[in-house]
C-alpha cells in the first residue's frame, strides 16, 4: 500500500528467522512476492503529505512504520533525522539499504512487523505511518504499539488512503474492516495528545508507482504532551 507498508500477525505466529526476521513467515513471503513481481515498486520519491507535516518540526529520532524500498526513511535522514525504518519485506529492505547508499545516508533497519519488532518505548521524536496495512486485532495491538513509540513531545503522522476505511469486502479478499484507519488511532488518544492535524485532503501523488489512483489523504498529526 503506496510508499511503505507494515503488517500485524498474531503473536502466536510469530517467529525469528535466521537473517534477523520477527514475524509471521507467510506474511514477509506475501510482501516478497510482492515486491519480487516488480522491479520497483513504489514511486521513489518521499509521500507528500510526510513532506508537507514534516516541515516545520525540529529533526530529532524518527520511526519509519513499513518503510517499503526506502523513499521516505532516505528524505528523512537527507533533512537530518536520525532513522529508524521498519519493513517486514526482505526484498523491499534490501532495496531501501541500496538507496540509503546511494544516497549518503545512515538508517537503522529493522526487518520486523511494528508489533513484534520489541522496539523502545517513549523513543521516538517522529513515528511516521504512511499508507500501512496494519490488521486490527481486539485489543488494539497495532494502534497502542503506534502511541507507545513516540517520545514525550513527540509526533505521531498517521497517513492513509480516504474513503477505503468504509468500501465493502470485495472478491479480491480485501477487507477494510480487517486494517487500521487513523480514526481507530485519534480513538484512543487520551489527555496526554493533542490533535494538530486531523483533515481529509488531496493528495501530493508522486509520480509513479503503485497507488497513484488514490486522490485524497486522510491525515493525522497528534502530539504527545507527556
Amino acid at each position: 500500500m503506496t510508499d511503505s507498508i507494515a503488517a500485524r500477525t498474531p503473536a502466536s505466529n510469530a517467529s525469528s528467522s535466521a537473517d534477523g526476521y520477527v514475524g509471521d513467515p507467510a506474511v514477509r513471503a506475501e510482501w516478497d512476492s510482492r515486491y519480487a513481481d516488480r522491479q520497483q515498486l513504489w514511486s521513489g520519491r518521499p509521500n507528500g503529505a510526510l513532506v508537507a507535516e514534516v516541515a516545520g518540526l525540529i529533526p530529532g529520532r524518527a520511526l519509519d512504520v513499513g518503510c517499503g524500498e526506502g523513499a521516505d526513511a532516505v528524505w528523512l535522514a537527507r533533512t537530518g533525522w536520525d532513522v529508524t525504518a521498519l519493513e517486514v519485506s526482505g526484498v523491499a529492505l534490501e532495496r531501501a539499504a541500496g538507496h540509503a547508499r546511494d544516497a549518503g545516508v545512515d538508517v537503522r533497519w529493522v526487518h520486523a512487523t511494528l508489533t513484534e519488532a520489541a522496539l523502545p518505548p517513549a523513543s521516538f521524536d517522529l513515528v511516521s505511518a504512511q499508507y500501512p496495512a496494519l490488521l486490527r486485532t481486539p485489543g488494539a495491538v497495532a494502534e497502542r504499539a503506534l502511541l507507545s513509540a513516540v517520545a514525550p513531545g513527540g509526533v505521531l503522522l498517521v497517513v492513509h488512503h480516504a474513503g477505503m476505511d468504509d468500501r465493502q469486502a470485495d472478491e479480491s479478499g480485501f477487507d477494510p474492516g480487517d486494517y487500521v484507519w487513523p480514526s481507530m488511532v485519534t480513538a484512543l488518544l487520551g489527555d496526554d495528545w493533542v490533535v494538530e492535524v486531523d483533515v481529509q485532503r488531496p493528495r501530493v501523488v508522486p509520480d509513479g508507482g503503485a497507488g497513484a489512483h488514490h486522490a485524497d489523504d486522510l491525515v493525522l498529526r497528534a502530539r504527545r504532551l507527556r
